[in-house]
């Protein structure tokens, strides 16, 4: 009977699935028309530096055996969603340094002024379904306004989105205009997207305090969903300085 267990052992070993990656993570940045020109470009280079901060280098190349793959996407309206980064796999400091560099030299590119932000999860969701080996798949979709066109995010979650968590970074003012129209405060806008939009265990809502914050806000944020699991127990955060970064 003993040796019938050491062979069961042996068989479940041999035949478990060899995971590829701990996370597959969707970064989507939301260039819909409220974002000017300067907002476009602090959104893409806080992106770059909140990847580029000590704290998240240590915790994306902690495991390198089982390492983190990234894409990101900027959108607009339904008809915009375009791939700043392909999928990458983070598995050493050059491919990081990479991944960062072409993230960087991106330039802007919008088509389409409306917030189609249902569209951009199933796009998202999309993209995650090329990565099936991966322990965790996550969207962290930015966005500084509600859904105005094409299907609603609660919509889109009907299909799919079994493996999915869905965190945001909500993008505030103290009053936004355009599409949001009058009124809209920041604190409407993170209840909004708490309430409809952020999906799954653990998923969270976290406020960057207009396009200029949203480098220390995306560290934080970044630091929060790519900490590694600890079986039994949910790991806290790595603490990070909110000093801006430089």
């Amino acid at each position: 009977m003993r040796l019938f267990w050491i062979a069961l052992l042996i068989f479940l070993n041999l035949t478990s699935p060899v995971w590829a990656c701990r996370q597959a993570l969707v970064l989507a940045l939301d260039v819909s028309g409220s974002v000017d020109a300067k907002e476009y470009q602090q959104q893409v280079t806080g992106l770059a530096l909140a990847l580029s901060h000590p704290d998240i280098r240590d915790v994306i190349l902690a495991d390198l055996d089982n390492p983190v793959t990234i894409m990101v996407f900027e959108w607009s309206s339904q008809n915009h969603q375009y791939v700043i980064l392909p999928w990458s796999r983070l598995d050493s400091e050059r491919s990081l340094d990479e991944a960062i560099a072409q993230i960087r030299r991106h330039k802007k590119v919008r088509a389409g002024l409306k917030t189609a932000l249902g569209t951009a999860l199933a796009f998202g969701q999309s993209m995650l379904e090329r990565q099936p080996e991966c322990w965790r798949h996550t969207i962290d979709v930015s966005g500084d306004g509600r859904n105005n066109v094409g299907p609603l995010p609660q919509t889109v979650y009907r299909s799919g989105f079994q493996r999915t968590t869905v965190n945001a970074l909500v993008v505030g003012k103290p009053e936004t205009g355009g599409d949001e129209g009058p009124g809209i405060t920041s604190d409407d806008l993170l209840k909004y997207f708490e309430n409809e939009v952020i999906r799954g265990p653990g998923a969270f809502a976290m406020k960057a305090d207009g396009y200029a914050d949203y480098a220390r806000a995306m560290q934080k944020k970044l630091a929060r969903e790519l900490r590694l699991p600890i079986f039994g127990q949910a790991p806290a955060a790595p603490t990070i300085k909110d000093e801006a970064p430089g």
